[in-house]
């Protein structure tokens, strides 16, 4: 396997998590604001998205699995690493890199919803287009891609290639 063509280039990220910052900032004005990065592949987003909110706001993590060393979503979730914070009367929102079924992040959200925030939404860099296999309200979507395995800027492929500064597919 080796990298193909880049789908979205590290401007065309820089420029999208800004917009996405901004927006951000005006929606939760006067709010208590939680994001919640999903590990290990949110964890550029969540970094550069941050630097363009202009609120005192609060970060954590979760960590969960429905991958294993496939390319494809077993549809199996697993709670890996949990929050370390209480959500229950705070906004959320939860910071993905990547939608694609959209098992897992549904799974994630009845997780947390049953904890009671005020409100909780979705923000993600990357929405696969045509593979939702139910249906998610996603607030905040970066780049609407195709449906192909990419890697790059979080993204891996078996733990590498999350280094790349863009996002591009994987080539078989």
């Amino acid at each position: 396997m080796k990298v193909g063509r880049v789908l979205v280039t590290e401007e065309q990220i820089a420029t999208r998590l800004a917009e996405m910052g901004q927006s951000i900032t005006e929606d939760y004005e006067g709010k208590d604001l939680l994001l919640v990065a999903v590990l290990k592949g949110a964890f550029m987003v969540m970094a550069d998205l941050v630097r363009h909110i202009r609120l005192p706001i609060d970060i954590d993590f979760m960590a969960v699995s429905s991958y294993g060393e496939a390319t494809h979503t077993s549809g199996v979730v697993r709670i890996l690493k949990d929050l370390d914070r209480e959500i229950a009367g705070r906004h959320v929102l939860i910071v993905e890199d990547i939608i694609d079924s959209g098992l897992t992040l549904e799974y994630l959200r009845r997780n947390l919803e049953v904890r009671e925030p005020a409100s909780l939404e979705i923000a993600t860099l990357l929405l696969k287009s045509g593979l939702q296999r139910v249906p998610i309200a996603v607030k905040y979507i970066g780049f609407e891609i195709p449906p192909d395995f990419v890697i790059g800027y979080g993204l891996d492929l078996v733990g590498k290639m999350r280094n790349l500064p863009y996002v591009a597919v994987m080539e078989e």
